[in-house]
């Protein structure tokens, strides 16, 4: 069975008369009629019951009919799908993200992808850097948003575009403030009071970058870091900071996350800059990650830098 086959059932199904179906077909009465016994033979089925005065479709041939319509449908539009598909307009994207990005970067640059491609599937996954980084290079997703500042350090398989800086600012326990044990002046954090405070930070393993950036800061002002827990995800550094484990140091954009019980304060000493990018693995580049990475290149989706 072939897609000839299957039009020309549908166009004798439709004029019930083999004579004028030849016509429409642009072709004589006995190969159509040929062709109508080898699509029977080939199903196992009559399509057709045929007189010498009258052809009519037999129940099954009628109750086909639709699905053979369906079939040809689907075959006229494979040209269309194919350029589409070449244009990234169609298809999948399988995109890794940070924690963090979600409050960031990731929201307007997600929704506009949205809106000018709807009919691409897009898969979303969370995860650390480190994972993601082992995903990209066995092709388990196609790109992944993460931190990497303050430089990135990629395997040479990957390629990298950096989004979004902002500053680091402190998160304290509601309860030092009440109780006097953290006193902000001028609404900033003065860095002898960080010094000697218990600090809660992401593994080194899972989030290298951030990581040292965070005890590079305290160790260039002379003192190493009490760290006192480790967490992987930032809804849980809050949330232990909440509890009054300690304190931390977080992106700024991380202030969305309006959690009771703790208090957002940029030090005094000025804190660095984290940066998250997008990597990709550049040997592998389906052409709805071109898509994604036109739209995070337009000076439209560019979130704000981090101040000097």
């Amino acid at each position: 069975m072939d897609l000839r086959q299957l039009r020309h059932f549908v166009t004798v199904a439709e004029t019930l008369h083999f004579g004028r179906a030849a016509e429409k077909l642009n072709m004589t009465q006995p190969p159509l009629s040929q062709s109508i016994q080898a699509l029977e033979a080939t199903l196992g089925v009559q399509l057709f019951a045929r007189t010498r005065r009258s052809v009519a479709l037999t129940p099954v041939g009628a109750e086909w009919l639709p699905y053979a319509r369906k079939v040809l449908a689907e075959a006229a539009a494979l040209p269309d799908i194919a350029l589409r598909l070449s244009r990234g307009e169609v298809g999948a994207l399988r995109l890794a993200f940070v924690s963090t990005a979600t409050y960031s970067v990731m929201p307007p640059l997600i929704s506009r992808y949205k809106a000018l491609y709807p009919e691409v599937e897009l898969s979303l996954r969370e995860a650390t850097g480190d994972v993601q980084i082992d995903w990209l290079l066995d092709g388990d997703v196609d790109a992944g948003l993460l931190i990497a500042a303050p430089q990135p350090i990629m395997p040479p398989q990957l390629g990298y575009r950096p989004l979004y800086r902002e500053r680091l600012v402190a998160v304290v326990p509601e309860a030092w403030v009440e109780s006097g044990r953290i006193v902000a002046k001028r609404g900033r954090l003065g860095f002898d009071q960080m010094r000697e405070a218990p600090l809660i930070v992401f593994p080194r393993q899972s989030a290298p970058a951030l990581h040292d950036l965070i005890t590079g800061y305290y160790i260039d002002g002379g003192v190493t870091p009490a760290i006192v827990q480790e967490a992987v995800q930032m809804q849980t550094i809050i949330g232990l900071v909440s509890a009054a484990i300690g304190m931390a140091l977080v992106p700024d954009s991380m202030r969305g996350l309006a959690r009771p019980g703790v208090v957002y304060l940029p030090p005094a000493r000025k804190s660095p800059a984290m940066e998250t990018g997008l990597a990709w693995r550049t040997d592998r580049s389906p052409p709805t990650l071109r898509r994604l990475l036109a739209i995070a290149g337009e000076s439209a989706t560019e979130p704000r830098r981090a101040d000097p």
